[in-house]
């Protein structure tokens, strides 16, 4: 059975989930300028005294730190044995995701700024890689080939950054107003998502790119996550979550309402956390389809 975690009320927006080196989960609660730090059974709300900031997307480096983007105040928060603190990437920037480059470093979507920026985890100096169209960068991730690739919302396409030379090189997708937005990573290549099309993409190390249609095409995918033999994916529009195997099959997961509207995930100890918009988190066996789970029901039904 899914277990439900308060962290905040509906219009506190909880958007996505990080771990940090202690083994806690913390949520960015991102309309209200506060993050939830979940510890067992125990909610603690860290107010960052600046309701604008939007706290948005998390990554956790090798040095044990845990970073959180605030898109709203050009910051990228860290925290560093229990203590948060800030960092200043620039005015204009609006940082967005973050992810552990090849490099230890903290990696940055610049949403505001058309970039991609770096910061040094040694001594926080924030590197800018501005990139070559304006393409609105949404999230981010390290491939198997070690460069660093974001998904690019506006123009339908994928940049792969080579963290050694900062070269970029654009992988444009067919349908150009796909709004593509998560990414993640596994060995072989990447799955990402498609908003705008509600549809599920893998490139390949090799270069070959393969797409496929969900059921319901107005779902609006918008975060995914690599697994053993395929991804998940959150299904922000349709409320759910779906399981999508290597051989394109898709199959639905049970453990979210109609009123969940889902966006961030991460998998701890086997289980899949879900930041909902309905002010909860949800963990869930990422393995237990729907159908499985109304069968169960009805063998207990009266």
């Amino acid at each position: 059975m899914a277990r439900r975690i308060t962290v905040g009320v509906p219009d506190d927006g909880p958007y996505a989930l990080g771990l940090d080196a202690a083994g806690d989960v913390w949520a960015s609660l991102v309309y209200s300028g506060r993050l939830a730090r979940v510890r067992g059974a125990e909610v603690a709300v860290h107010d960052l005294d600046a309701p604008g900031s939007r706290p948005s997307r998390f990554a956790t480096t090798p040095d044990g730190s845990l970073w959180c983007t605030r898109t709203g105040d050009h910051r990228v928060d860290r925290l560093v044995d229990g203590t948060w603190h800030g960092v200043d990437v620039g005015a204009g920037t609006g940082p967005y995701d973050v992810t552990a480059g090849p490099d230890g470093a903290a990696w940055f979507t610049a949403i505001e700024a058309e970039a991609v920026g770096r910061i040094d985890p040694t001594t926080e100096e924030v590197t800018l890689h501005p990139l070559p169209v304006a393409g609105m960068p949404a999230m981010i991730t390290t491939g198997p080939d070690g460069a660093l690739w974001c998904t690019l919302n506006r123009v339908g396409a994928l940049a792969r950054l080579d963290p050694a030379s900062g070269g970029i090189a654009l992988t444009p997708l067919p349908d150009d107003g796909c709004g593509p937005v998560g990414i993640a990573a596994d060995a072989d290549g990447l799955w990402f998502v498609e908003i705008l099309a509600g549809r599920v993409g893998r490139l390949d190390l090799d270069g070959r790119l393969t797409e496929h249609d969900l059921p319901d095409r107005a779902a609006k995918p918008h975060d995914v996550i690599a697994t053993a033999g395929g991804c998940v994916v959150s299904l922000w529009g349709a409320s759910g979550l779906v399981r999508l195997d290597d051989d394109g099959t898709v199959t639905a997961l049970a453990g979210l309402g109609p009123d969940d509207h889902p966006h961030g995930l991460l998998l701890r100890h086997g289980e899949l956390w879900v930041a909902c918009g309905s002010a909860a988190v949800v963990v869930l066996n990422p393995n237990r389809p729907i159908a499985e789970a109304e069968s169960d029901l009805s063998r207990w039904s009266p």
